[in-house]
């Protein structure tokens, strides 16, 4: 028996809605429209976007919207990635029909005014500033740059200052007005309300009529298709006390059912977990490091996998010889039937205490939808964890840790 809802409204936007038994209800917009969607020209749009659509709208100053939900105990936020803009809201479930009102409104009806625009614009230059000021952090954003080099996923989220600068009312007007748009997006509920108010809700806050007279537009294109880069290394200097360091490769896409594999080996190899195969090697037993983790990083037509550690300039090379070492231990070394249950049973139970986190389960479920056209079923992902074998880990393994196809950025 599934506990989910879905249903497409007459002017084209879809809903996914997940019952929850709790006071506490989680709802928002994923709109696809994230930094691959942008022009060569508008760098940092979909994020100056995500800003400037809190700044006004035909009903509401930006006054009115910030306290939409505060007054009654909620939040409201937002925010951009290369894939998709998401605005959400916190409530308790009795607001509901409020937060839905105060969301639809920002996102589909904002006016951008260059007021605002001007003010806003000076804001996001300094979190640019700020960013540039976090090496940690600057550094996952260069290291897609390399595997996407000179395509839209190797853009920058935040985009240059300079250009920032340049934007007026009409550049917002004219992304959204291609992107911003019912049928290019997702609403989202995780909690204790009838699918049906929802559909009635949303069917009269955006009613088809409203959209009619937008301009007639080629279909949208959810993304350009890109292919990922290899075998590149960079070293930059960097007036730091450590050296940090990214080293990865492709992978496969969201839609490939070689992707449990793949999520298996990443926890063993670098999860949450303190038993993951690089904290024991690389900071456990060798003292080089205070932090080493993996990462996977899945969009609908391709992907890529990384490790990031940071430690003194002079350890580089040695950590990087005993990363080497636990990626061919993966290549060349099955799993026992032990270590695999092991494995299984460690990534399963980090999945689910994973959704006790309400918010961030909300998030994925909306997600997912707007991306897959599909439920995100804790279930179905158990299922197909457990039917990964030690022959299927082996052969990812050797697809996506082969040494030759390794990128790799250090800052030092």
């Amino acid at each position: 028996m599934t506990n989910y809802f879905t249903h497409t409204l007459s002017c084209g936007l879809r809903l996914i809605v997940e019952h929850r038994v709790s006071p506490v209800l989680y709802c928002g917009y994923v709109v696809c429209a994230g930094t691959r969607h942008e022009e060569s020209a508008d760098s940092g749009m979909a994020h100056f976007i995500e800003h400037t659509t809190f700044k006004g709208t035909h009903r509401r100053r930006a006054c009115h919207i910030t306290n939409g939900l505060e007054r009654v105990g909620g939040d409201l936020n937002a925010y951009t990635t290369k894939q998709e803009t998401v605005y959400y809201a916190t409530v308790l479930r009795d607001d509901f029909s409020r937060a839905a009102d105060l969301l639809t409104d920002i996102v589909f009806h904002s006016t951008y005014p260059q007021a605002e625009i001007d003010k806003e614009v000076e804001v996001i230059c300094d979190e640019i500033d700020s960013y540039k000021d976090s090496p940690s952090e600057l550094i996952f954003d260069e290291f897609e740059a390399m595997m996407y080099s000179g395509q839209p996923l190797g853009r920058d989220i935040l985009g240059s200052a300079e250009r920032l600068r340049q934007y007026t009312t009409a550049d917002a007007l004219r992304f959204t007005q291609r992107y911003y748009r019912p049928e290019n997006a997702v609403f989202y509920v995780y909690g204790d309300v009838d699918p049906q108010r929802v559909v009635r809700t949303l069917e009269r806050l955006l009613p088809a009529s409203d959209f009619l007279d937008l301009p007639r537009l080629s279909p949208l294109q959810r993304h350009v298709p890109v292919s990922c880069s290899q075998q590149n290394e960079r070293i930059v200097k960097k007036s730091t006390h450590q050296a940090h360091v990214l080293i990865g490769g492709p992978t496969f896409a969201g839609t490939d059912e070689r992707r449990f594999a793949l999520i298996l080996l990443n926890n063993m190899l670098g999860g949450p977990g303190m038993n993951s195969r690089l904290n024991l090697s690389l900071r456990e037993k060798a003292g080089l490091v205070y932090s080493v983790d993996a990462y996977l990083n899945t969009y609908p037509d391709t992907g890529f996998w990384n490790v990031y550690f940071g430690c003194d300039a002079h350890d580089v090379k040695r950590c990087r010889r005993l990363l080497k070492r636990e990626l061919l231990r993966f290549i060349d070394t099955p799993l026992t039937p032990t270590q695999l249950s092991a494995a299984k049973k460690q990534l399963r139970g980090q999945i689910g205490i994973s959704t006790d986190a309400s918010e961030g389960y909300a998030l994925a479920l909306g997600k997912t939808f707007a991306h897959y056209n599909r439920h995100r079923s804790i279930e179905a992902i158990i299922k197909n964890l457990d039917a990964v074998t030690a022959d299927q880990l082996q052969a990812v393994a050797a697809e996506v840790y082969c040494p030759e196809r390794l990128t790799t950025l250090v800052y030092q």
